[in-house]
């Protein structure tokens, strides 16, 4: 794996113009905050902090009982595109006691990653839901945590999908994984953009 820590910090050109902002939200320990960490070519801001008793009482470890820090406000990372055009990707905070601050984050949202555990689907709910008020486009990638090999209709059907809405597996520790993730937002971005947009074909 290409760890964000081994790559250098790479300097913004003063000729890049156009900054491209694109949020990462899904439930809680689905893998954001990896994600983010994997593909950003600067060191990324976190707001990670470790896990106390006080927060197991009010946050729903189910499928998590391993997750010892957890994000309290918002990743950040980078990746440029070209001479001009430069991603920005902001982690959104997974935890119910947090999704206050999302509505923020969505604000001159390009596009969003919405990241889904398949051990537990329900808690992706939320991020689809308020994606699709606020008209933010979005893609849906299956973080491979060794959960169940559902079909791609039975994932569109339990989180009541769009045809239009791409559905891709993906692993948030791999680099090369989270930018074919990355790329397929934009690309469906464009289109909706230049109304060519179709039913997806699935990319599971």
């Amino acid at each position: 794996m290409d760890s964000a820590t081994s790559r250098a910090s790479a300097p913004l050109g003063a000729s890049a113009d156009n900054g491209l902002k694109i949020v990462v939200v899904g439930g809680f320990g689905v893998g954001k905050t990896t994600l983010v960490r994997s593909v950003s070519e600067i060191r990324p801001l976190n707001t990670e902090e470790t896990m106390t008793q006080a927060g197991a009482d009010v946050d729903d470890l189910r499928g998590v009982h391993d997750k010892t820090t957890t994000t309290v406000a918002f990743d950040f990372g980078r990746i440029t595109l070209d001479a001009r055009n430069v991603l920005y990707l902001f982690g959104a905070p997974g935890q119910e006691r947090f999704w206050f601050l999302w509505d923020r984050l969505f604000h001159g949202t390009l596009g969003a990653v919405v990241l889904v555990d398949t051990r537990r689907i329900d808690d992706s709910w939320y991020a689809i839901d308020r994606l699709e008020k606020h008209g933010t486009p979005f893609v849906v990638a299956l973080n491979d945590f060794g959960g169940p090999d559902f079909a791609p209709a039975q994932i569109r059907d339990a989180l009541d999908l769009d045809p239009h809405v791409p559905l891709l597996r993906c692993d948030a520790r791999s680099r090369e994984s989270a930018k074919e993730v990355l790329i397929t937002l934009v690309e469906h971005v464009h289109a909706l953009r230049t109304n060519h947009a179709r039913p997806t074909q699935e990319l599971v």
